[in-house]
């Protein structure tokens, strides 16, 4: 059994609803996204509370094992590539996600919005991805 299920769940929780808000704003042209400050602002935080939140699981899911500890976000997602949690490939797409993570956190001023609006068309399937191994970890146990 997970040491922190329930702290798990809650976390999946928020995934969730932060990836259904990422779902409904991938419909959002790249002309809005630029222009309106508003939809930047939900898009950014929607983008922001997934990516943390499978950050804060991957965290769980290390500690519950006892697994070394992370110096570095995306280092956590190399933790768990290693124990064979996540596929090579999907460990290193979460953990450019957990880099991207820290430049919406720290550079705000310097995002790059085409980048951002990249990550918001083309990374929702990872995550989803991510999502479903953490919920057949839990069924697991």
């Amino acid at each position: 059994m997970l040491r922190d299920e329930e702290g798990i769940i809650a976390h999946l929780r928020e995934l969730d609803e932060a990836l259904s808000d990422w779902e409904r704003y991938r419909a959002v042209s790249y002309q809005d996204f630029q222009k309106n400050r508003d939809t930047r602002n939900m898009v950014l935080h929607a983008l922001l509370i997934g990516i943390q939140a499978t950050i804060d699981i991957a965290n769980h899911l290390i500690a519950g094992e006892d697994l070394r500890r992370p110096s570095t976000y995306r280092e956590s997602f190399v933790i768990l590539s290693e124990r064979g949690v996540l596929t090579p490939e999907l460990g290193e797409a979460m953990g450019d996600l957990a880099g991207f993570r820290n430049v919406l956190v720290h550079i705000y001023w310097r995002l790059n919005l085409e980048e951002v609006y990249r990550v918001l068309q083309n990374d929702l399937p990872v995550v989803r991805e991510y999502e479903a191994v953490v919920k057949g970890c839990l069924k697991e146990s």
